[in-house]
């Protein structure tokens, strides 16, 4: 599946994609963020990656002056035990521009169009970026925080997670959890 939003082409990702991609996420500020890419990342990594792809995971290409450069990847897979889990890193040089939220609804309308329902997510608590992003796309905090391993790091790092309601009329996000008295 493609999908196409203003500036971005998400596709499925292509063996021949391999060196791109370790490019692109070869960064230890990328790296650091995410719970299941090695550090550093290697082309072996990219490779063995691509050869594991999804139907609801996209490699991000940037259209900009007449070039299409690799600058991500956002995916809804299952993760931890979360049927429908959002994911996505991108490129430093990608950062800031809103592309993590054009490519999240992007992802998002896919994974709709598919019939999934209801998604989860979750970012590092020293990763407050992520976190408007997710909050940008509708997701809401459910008041957890868990320690999740991540393997850029070798450590667990806390992670806050949300949730996401997709109905068939469009995103409806789950209300948020009343504070315990």
């Amino acid at each position: 599946m493609f999908v196409r939003t203003q500036r971005l082409t998400l596709r499925p990702g292509w063996p021949e994609d391999a060196p791109a991609l370790a490019r692109a996420i070869d960064h230890e500020a990328v790296v650091r963020n995410l719970s299941r890419a090695p550090w550093p990342y290697s082309i072996e990594a990219a490779e063995t990656f691509l050869q594991h792809w999804t139907d609801t995971r996209f490699l991000v290409f940037e259209h900009q002056g007449g070039t299409v450069a690799l600058i991500g990847c956002i995916g809804i897979d299952s993760v931890r035990g979360e049927a429908h889990e959002l994911g996505y890193w991108f490129t430093p040089s990608a950062w800031g521009k809103g592309y993590a939220t054009e490519a999240g609804r992007g992802a998002l309308g896919a994974a709709q169009a598919a019939g999934i329902r209801r998604v989860t997510a979750g970012h590092y608590v020293d990763n407050p970026a992520s976190g408007r992003v997710l909050r940008k796309l509708g997701f809401r905090p459910t008041g957890a925080v868990e320690p999740i391993w991540s393997k850029g790091r070798g450590c667990e790092v806390p992670c806050v997670r949300l949730e996401l309601e997709m109905h068939a009329e469009g995103v409806q996000p789950i209300p948020r959890l009343a504070a315990a008295a």
